[in-house]
């Protein structure tokens, strides 16, 4: 890979995560963008250890061909944990510092909600690991911070326009839109012009407008019981799911309810992820609908005026975040949907900059948020429609304890010591488990990827076991199927990951199958998605009718489908543990993303805001004042 990568010394038993990262000095990186051919003018640095990439890179290598193009996913995950972006790290690890690739790491932000509540950090763990993880998990260069500006923004612009229209006359609303300049002249912004253009008015000077004319452009008149776009910030607090607004003395009785979610689960997270460009992100940010008029046609965040402040806040964040391995090969950190009302997927531009940072023979690897029947789903039906990006490799990772779960095993309870049926060889319980495995195998391969599984190696794990797993996955049709120690032992733990990883891309034979095609319709799509879930149908609610049938009206069923539902099953019930079958797939309603460019209908009731448990993880976080140092994080 270049001079910076290193290597590790390993202790055992394996110490804490925070341990183990504050154990290695990380190189300053510019260290490691030199080993991209990065110079200085290509990144802005954010303090020693953390650089913006800039988008002007991908104008420079157009022309450069790319790198081998692997995403990570997982089986049904389970309480046990799998280990993805443990895996994914680990496997950068082996490729750059021990098989001499060139390689880039490519994973998402994560959200200071479940670093601070239920589930911990996502820099990895053990021995592969992102660093500086504090650094990673908690701020980072801000990206989260400006996405809830911008989410917040256009929240208060929602409700301050339906304000200002209840208390003004059309002429005055005209004329506060439209302020005289210096000269006394007034004029349109290129914002209002388009909406002209969408309204079918073809007058370039306000005082041109006839009285009718006025109306239509000067009052968005929206309907608030159909308003969907909800303030965020990034802590887990239930208290927010749901509040009253418009209750002050000067809102003069303008209440309605509304809520908070979590900033990764804004719209504009999800257009971050998804953009090509600056250019892309301007437009796709000023088409988010907020809500319909009351006349039922769709209202933008360009309708509002706010489209072009909304980028403003997001310019710097739209570039990726340059970070290192634990072993010092490259890692970029750029974006973190919501992995079910969204795609789950990091960013398409940071992908682009790797591929062409590396370089044809080199190595890109991306991990897809939970199971694979979500996470690599939307990255091939959604993200890589957007992206033009071909995979040559999916890999997917898999436990022996979170397999036995999936064959049966039981129900683990939080706080309470794991079962013997999980510290012990138990390989009939292991096989029934498998069947999750195969069905996640059988749906990946029909992309027209090749398949490798990780299995994720714990200290209990037994031979016997361990075979079982990778003969089931043989005989799913994986290409491949590796034990992985990368957890204790960093990039040596995943070499033959690496070298499997490799053959699989240099034997790629189809071209990539999409799961759907996009002129059909909405029901059509999902029902194609429910199917690959093992659903013997899918079945409406009466307002998921009413939603597709307006989505249609209004132009948006060529859109594609984000499934929003439970990542504990394939089906609906979390409960439903291995690979049910047979099940109706119960569709409560039906939503949009117009800007991020997918449609999402929910299954189930999916929150949007987590709550923090009893005991949440910042029980265990502080500063060692007298070192500096972040303690606890995991």
């Amino acid at each position: 890979m270049g001079k910076t990568t290193r290597k590790l010394e390993v202790a055992s038993p394996v110490p804490a995560d925070i341990d183990i990262a504050n154990s290695v000095e990380p190189l300053h990186i510019s260290q490691i963008a030199e080993d991209l051919n990065l110079s200085p003018q290509h990144y802005d640095l954010y303090g020693k250890y953390k650089a913006k990439v800039l988008l002007s890179v991908l104008d420079e290598l157009k022309g450069s061909g790319d790198g081998y193009y692997v995403v990570v996913g997982g089986i049904t995950p389970t309480p046990l944990g799998e280990g993805k972006s443990t895996t994914t790290v680990g496997l950068c690890q082996a490729l750059g510092a021990f098989l001499d690739k060139k390689v880039v790491t490519c994973v998402r932000q994560p959200s200071q909600g479940p670093t601070f509540g239920i589930k911990g950090g996502a820099a990895g763990g053990g021995y592969s690991q992102v660093i500086p993880m504090d650094e990673f998990n908690l701020h980072l260069t801000g990206d989260i911070h400006a996405i809830t500006a911008a989410n917040n923004l256009l929240a208060a612009a929602i409700d301050t326009r339906i304000f200002h229209e209840s208390t003004q006359s059309d002429k005055a609303l005209l004329n506060r839109l439209c302020p005289p300049n210096k000269e006394g002249k007034r004029s349109f912004s290129d914002i209002m012009l388009g909406r002209l253009k969408k309204l079918g008015i073809s007058k370039s000077k306000p005082e041109e407008l006839t009285p009718e004319e006025v109306k239509k452009f000067a009052r968005l008149d929206i309907d608030p019981d159909s308003i969907t776009w909800r303030r965020v910030m990034d802590v887990n607090d239930r208290f927010l799911r749901k509040i009253t607004i418009g209750q002050g003395p000067e809102e003069k009785g303008m209440v309605r309810e509304t809520g908070f979610d979590i900033s990764v689960a804004s719209e504009i997270m999800a257009v971050l992820a998804l953009t090509t460009s600056l250019s892309d992100m301007r437009e796709r940010l000023g088409k988010m609908v907020i809500g319909n008029s009351k006349a039922g046609d769709p209202i933008t965040a360009d309708d509002l005026g706010v489209g072009g402040a909304l980028t403003v806040l997001m310019k710097d964040a739209i570039n990726p975040t340059l970070m290192q391995t634990l072993e010092g090969t490259p890692v970029l950190v750029h974006a973190g949907p919501f992995a079910n009302i969204a795609h789950g997927n990091s960013s398409i531009v940071a992908d682009k900059i790797a591929l062409k940072l590396v370089g044809p023979g080199g190595f890109v690897v991306t991990e897809a948020g939970f199971g694979a029947d979500i996470g690599t789903e939307k990255f091939m039906n959604i993200k890589c429609r957007y992206s033009g990006l071909t995979p040559q490799c999916a890999i997917i990772v898999a436990t022996i304890r979170a397999l036995k779960m999936h064959g049966g095993g039981p129900e683990v309870v939080a706080g309470k010591p794991l079962d013997r049926a999980y510290v012990t060889e138990n390989v009939s319980l292991v096989e029934a488990g498998c069947i999750n495995l195969a069905r996640h195998i059988s749906n990946t391969k029909a992309y027209g990827v090749n398949v490798v599984v990780a299995v994720n190696k714990f200290s209990t794990d037994s031979d016997a076991e361990l075979s079982a797993v990778t003969n089931a996955a043989l005989a799913a049709g994986a290409f491949d199927a590796v034990i992985c120690s990368h957890h204790a032992h960093g990039g040596k733990g995943a070499v033959d990951l690496g070298i499997a990883v490799q053959k699989a891309c240099e034997n790629v034979t189809q071209p990539l199958k999409f799961l759907y095609p996009l002129d059909i319709s909405i029901k059509g799509k999902i029902e194609a998605i429910a199917k690959s879930y093992g659903a013997s149908g899918v079945e409406y609610s009466e307002q998921a009718e009413k939603q597709i049938e307006m989505y249609s009206k209004q132009g948006f069923s060529g859109l594609p489908i984000c499934m929003a539902k439970t990542q504990y099953s394939f089906s609906h019930n979390a409960a439903e543990k291995g690979a049910p079958t047979g099940f109706v797939l119960p569709i409560r309603d039906v939503r949009a993303s117009i800007g991020a460019g997918f449609i999402y209908p929910l299954v189930g009731t999916m929150s949007t805001m987590p709550g923090l448990p009893t005991r949440p993880c910042f029980y265990d976080i502080d500063l060692d004042t007298a070192t500096g140092r972040v303690i606890g994080l995991s």
